[in-house]
């Protein structure tokens, strides 16, 4: 009798300590906040897919922070070399830019705080704070969170679930997804480093428009481009196609397509034939930088202008709605006319 008494204590203490080894969900998060606090920086390597209509899209990533306030993205889009971009933060704001094509803006942004990005960390561990209802599981190597998310000028993405490593607490993977759960998005993330040292120059616009960090150089004056191929959106918000206009400008050509009928919206696409040598001042943007899955453009609430391919679109409308005119945007890559 004593015996089995004396394995059944043995079983209990073993129990009690396995279950005292696990990692509540309060004890995962106050971690987590505890490192966004204590951290001086980070860099990261990651992978993003996005699953656009029939295609997939997919950019390679490197991402500086510094504390407080400096990133720095570096989007690769595997099918776009030349349309490689760069978000960044730095003391003079929020700025994306083409280097290849001598391109930037600059927005009068609150850019990364002001919505979910699901390639930061701190943006992350907001969302898992700002969610009360947010789940929690512990599988074998992996913190698992499903959060709501906090997309400003998409609806269609409202949950996410991310996967933290045991080990460093950093991320591991991010799934957003769309109202029936289904992933539209994936960050894979790799090479995570905490407390890194930085150039004093990393988060300066010059040294980011002039360096050769994707591999692609700018391009020349005199570099020619191939002609312009006129792209078509497939999402039309009600409209269609009511007039094509062509015309030939200093630096190229330019093509403007006219949308009218339930919400009336102008498309003008332009091939430039040569970018200057040196970059231009950044064009101020009272507006957002937004994904549009194949490239990143300059939202604000009549506009929307982006580059794709060596080609500069811009979406102009006081109908559209944000999110309608991220939508045609978005479809613009869908169809192509020669």
């Amino acid at each position: 009798m004593r015996k089995y008494f004396g394995i059944g204590i043995i079983t209990l203490l073993i129990l009690v300590l396995a279950a005292c080894g696990e990692k509540t969900k309060e004890d995962v998060v106050n971690k987590l906040e505890g490192n966004l606090e204590e951290m001086s920086g980070y860099q990261v390597q990651a992978s993003m897919s996005l699953k656009t209509g029939e295609d997939n899209q997919t950019y390679n990533i490197d991402i500086a922070h510094k504390k407080k306030d400096y990133y720095r993205v570096l989007l690769k889009n595997e099918k776009d070399e030349e349309g490689s971009q760069i978000i960044l933060r730095n003391d003079d704001g929020v700025f994306v830019l083409t280097p290849a094509l001598n391109k930037s803006f600059k927005f009068q942004s609150e850019w990364p705080t002001n919505s979910s990005q699901p390639y930061l960390y701190q943006s992350l561990v907001q969302d898992i704070l700002k969610d009360s209802d947010a789940t929690f599981k512990s599988t074998e190597n992996h913190f698992v969170f499903e959060t709501k998310t906090n997309y400003q000028n998409n609806n269609n993405l409202p949950y996410q679930e991310i996967y933290f490593d045991k080990k460093t607490y950093t991320p591991v993977m991010v799934k957003v997804l769309d109202k029936d759960k289904n992933p539209l998005i994936e960050v894979q993330f790799s090479g995570f480093t905490l407390n890194p040292e930085f150039a004093d120059d990393t988060f300066e616009i010059e040294k980011n428009m002039t360096s050769s960090l994707f591999g692609v150089p700018v391009m020349a004056e005199g570099a020619t481009s191939n002609d312009l191929n006129v792209l078509y959106p497939l999402e039309m918000a009600g409209a269609e196609l009511i007039e094509t206009k062509e015309v030939s400008i200093d630096s190229g050509k330019r093509v403007i397509l006219s949308y009218g009928g339930v919400k009336n919206f102008t498309l003008v696409q332009e091939k430039v034939d040569a970018y200057p040598t040196s970059a231009a001042m950044p064009k101020t943007i009272q507006g957002e930088p937004v994904s549009l899955g194949f490239t990143m453009g300059a939202l604000t609430d009549t506009s929307l202008e982006w580059s794709y391919d060596g080609t500069s679109y811009y979406l102009a409308s006081e109908e559209l709605t944000r999110e309608e005119m991220i939508d045609v945007a978005s479809s613009v890559l869908g169809q192509q006319v020669k």
